[in-house]
C-alpha cells in the first residue's frame, strides 16, 4: 500500500495547523488541531477493513525535564511511544481522509467517541493519560489530536501515519480501546501496510538552527 498528504511530503515537516500546539507570542498555545488529508492506494482486494494510527515514537520517558525553561530534554533521553489518532473499522472502499473530517481545535476533556464517522471506531489518544491529573483538561480523548511536543526538547519529534488493510471488517477490540491493544489484537491480520513520517517540534532553538 501507498499513504500520502496533500499537505507535506514523506519525511518533511508538519504544517503548524495540524498540531495541537504551537508558538506564540507567550511561549506556546494550543493550535488549529486540524487532522490532516491523507490518502492511499493500492489496498489488497481481499482486505476487509483498515485501521489508521498516528504515533510519536519520540515521547520523553521521563517528565522530570519536560517543558522546563531553563534546560532541555536531553536528545539522547530514552523515549517512548505517544499515540496520537487510533482509528479502527475504516470500510476497505474509502481511500482518503480529508482535512479537518475528524477533528477541528482542541477540546478541553476529549472528543467523544468511540464511534465515529463510515462505521469507524475511535480509541484512545495519549492525551487521556497526559491531562488525567488536570483538573480543567482531564477526559477521555478518543480521536484525533496532533502534535505537541515540549517546547524545550532537544530532539525533532517524528509523527508515523500508519494504515494497516485487515482481514477482518471488524477489529477485535471492544469498548473503550487504545493503541497499544489495537496493535495487539491486529496480530495475524494485518494484510499489507503503509507509513508516513511528518516531523514537528516547538523548540525555537531548533528552528532557527
Amino acid at each position: 500500500m501507498r499513504l500520502i498528504s496533500g499537505s507535506w511530503a514523506d519525511g518533511g515537516s508538519i504544517p503548524e495547523r495540524f498540531a495541537a500546539g504551537r508558538i506564540d507570542a507567550g511561549g506556546v498555545g494550543f493550535s488549529g488541531n486540524l487532522n490532516p488529508h491523507l490518502a492511499w492506494s493500492e489496498v489488497p482486494l481481499s482486505a476487509r477493513s483498515l485501521v489508521l494510527i498516528c504515533q510519536d515514537p519520540d515521547a520523553p520517558s521521563s517528565a522530570t525535564d519536560v517543558n522546563q525553561p531553563d534546560r532541555e530534554v536531553p536528545a539522547d533521553l530514552p523515549r517512548a511511544d505517544f499515540f496520537h489518532w487510533v482509528l479502527v473499522d475504516l470500510p476497505p472502499v474509502l481511500r482518503e481522509i480529508q482535512e479537518g473530517e475528524f477533528s477541528a481545535g482542541f477540546m478541553p476533556r476529549g472528543k467523544s467517541g468511540p464511534a465515529t464517522l463510515h462505521g469507524a471506531r475511535h480509541g484512545l489518544n495519549d492525551y487521556t493519560g497526559w491531562f488525567a491529573g488536570d483538573a480543567e483538561q482531564s477526559g477521555q480523548y478518543f480521536g484525533y489530536d496532533g502534535p505537541f511536543p515540549p517546547f524545550n526538547d532537544a530532539r525533532v519529534h517524528r509523527y508515523l501515519f500508519m494504515l494497516y488493510a485487515l482481514d477482518v471488517e471488524r477489529c477485535p477490540v471492544e469498548g473503550v480501546f487504545t493503541g497499544p491493544q489495537v496493535l495487539e489484537a491486529m496480530r495475524g491480520h494485518v494484510l499489507a501496510q503503509a507509513c508516513l513520517t511528518g516531523l514537528y517540534t516547538l523548540n525555537r532553538r531548533l528552528l532557527t538552527a
